[in-house]
């Protein structure tokens, strides 16, 4: 998330990982990126920069909503109401000389290549500081894009419309000309979709790999019980979350689940160097790059100049697993919620995290569906399999959440939302209009 700074707290530490990898991480030229000669070399600097471990403490969201007109939300988004509508909060792709003021709670605005505006929180210590700073920033939104004659979805794609991009950038440019060549999900994925993303850190060494490998066993479960992204412009997918069918629809060697690992850091590593090159950053507007090329290849000598650690940095945000490490990590399979309801999921994974005991429970329950992440998106809950993990994970996170710092009355609403997701009802935001 922008701001990902204040993750890196002072008793927070790269994870140590394997001895081999640590000793061969490059050593940073005073002037700026070191140039990578060896596999070795990106696999210790990955393992050094993307599992920044310690006490866990802070949480964040990232919350994306596709954008419509009032009064016609199949009408294309016109990038100059959005600009008006965001103002002094839109980003440099948007107004390249903006000054990009944070909003109200501190979070930051960003847009995706299709205009899907997105929140990036600022990591809060507690469940009840998240919830409000982030309830205010949305409201700010809301009302700020209602004063504009637009009105946030709610749902984890665009209902109304096929694809379309908006913003021209060259790494965007690339990127749809690299999907494309693949099929029609990067595409869709680029413009259409929305994800409520939640941020938690790695977590003390010890318990590194059984943090990681929960999340991944929690992952699908999750999917089901909080899919929201049935329609797709205009039409019944099919699928309970048309949005995760796009991202599993991609190369899943770039969109795929890492996995549990008993060596997380390593994993990962070893993901991201086996990922197909997106772009490649160049002076000029054209960033593309020859079609299979990993980045091991460009270590190689795949292409004319050798890469760099900031290449590898770029890259690394190129990838998008279900759970990606950025020093914290980020759980990235959740469809947008309706309403006021993203801080549901949000504080489940939390409750469940602070909790040791109710964590292993949660994990148990999700042994029969793990793994099945494109069932997860297809099915939802109407595979029973599914409804009884997703009920058993409810279950526990009732009791989770009274060790948390959420109120009695905040708790129930959690645990209302879970209620009527489980039953089968209409969620609370359902509403036609946002706010």
């Amino acid at each position: 998330m922008p701001g990902a700074d204040s993750w890196v707290r002072s008793e927070a530490k790269p994870s140590t990982g394997p001895g081999e990898l640590m000793a061969s991480v490059p050593q940073r030229r005073t002037n700026g990126a070191t140039i990578l000669h060896e596999v070795t070399e990106a696999e210790g600097y990955i393992a050094s920069i993307c599992f920044k471990t310690g006490p866990p403490a802070l949480v964040g969201a990232e919350l994306e909503w596709t954008v419509h007109a009032r009064d016609d939300p199949e009408a294309p988004l016109d990038p100059a109401s959005l600009r008006r509508a965001l103002g002094p909060h839109a980003p440099p792709t948007l107004v390249p000389d903006g000054s990009h003021q944070a909003l109200p709670g501190g979070g930051l605005v960003t847009l995706e290549p299709g205009g899907q505006v997105e929140i990036s929180s600022a990591p809060a210590t507690s469940l009840t500081v998240l919830r409000d700073t982030v309830d205010g920033d949305i409201a700010h939104l809301a009302e700020r894009l209602r004063a504009a004659g637009l009105r946030l979805g709610d749902s984890g794609i665009d209902q109304h419309r096929p694809p379309r991009r908006l913003l021209e950038t060259p790494r965007y440019t690339a990127m749809q000309r690299a999907f494309d060549a693949d099929g029609p999900h990067g595409r869709t994925m680029m413009c259409s979709t929305a994800g409520l993303q939640v941020c938690v850190d790695a977590g003390e060494p010890s318990g590194l790999a059984a943090r990681w490998a929960a999340v991944h066993a929690l992952g699908p479960a999750l999917v089901a019980l909080f899919a929201t992204a049935r329609r797709y412009a205009g039409r019944d997918s099919g699928w309970a979350s048309a949005r995760m069918r796009t991202w599993l629809g991609m190369d899943l060697r770039r969109t795929g689940p890492v996995g549990a690992a008993a060596d997380p850091a390593l994993a990962w590593a070893r993901y991201a160097l086996a990922a197909p090159l997106l772009c490649v950053r160049g002076l000029g507007p054209n960033w593309d790059v020859p079609a299979g090329v990993t980045f091991a290849d460009w270590i190689a000598g795949a292409l004319p100049r050798p890469p760099t650690t900031d290449d590898l940095d770029y890259h690394l945000g190129t990838l998008f697993p279900p759970v990606r490490p950025r020093g914290y990590l980020e759980l990235r399979f959740l469809d947008t919620q309706p309403g006021g309801e993203w801080f549901a999921p949000v504080a489940v994974v939390a409750a469940l995290l602070g909790d040791a005991h109710a964590l292993d429970e949660a994990r148990a329950a999700c042994e029969p569906t793990e793994g099945r992440w494109r069932d997860a998106a297809r099915l939802g809950l109407a595979d029973p399999a599914f409804a009884a993990a997703a009920a058993r994970v409810a279950d526990v996170t009732a009791r989770a959440l009274s060790g948390t710092d959420l109120s009695v009355t905040a708790q129930a609403t959690v645990l209302d939302v879970l209620d009527r997701r489980l039953a089968g009802g209409l969620p609370l935001g359902s509403r036609k209009d946002f706010a």
